[in-house]
């Protein structure tokens, strides 16, 4: 049986690092999805993996929570690998 790629094992810590990304912010879900021009259920369902993000949804993430890109992005690959 295939899995889709949002239950990979690689993909598994993006959700939880979104979250304290947003977090750090001091923003809630409904902030972010403001920012993000979003519903705050598009927030959960992406903290949640309900939803799969991809690269320029992370991009516009990281922006909205105004952290640096490349700080953000070296986070999750030390969290992760």
């Amino acid at each position: 049986m295939a899995t889709k790629s949002r239950h990979a094992t690689a993909y598994r810590s993006l959700p939880a690092f979104l979250r304290t990304l947003r977090e750090e912010a001091g923003l809630t879900q409904r902030a972010l999805g403001k920012r993000l021009r979003k519903r705050q259920s598009y927030v959960y369902n992406c903290e949640t993996a309900n939803r799969r993000v991809d690269v320029t949804e992370f991009l516009a993430w990281v922006k909205a929570c105004r952290t640096d890109l490349l700080l953000a992005l070296h986070r999750f690959i030390r969290r992760r690998f």
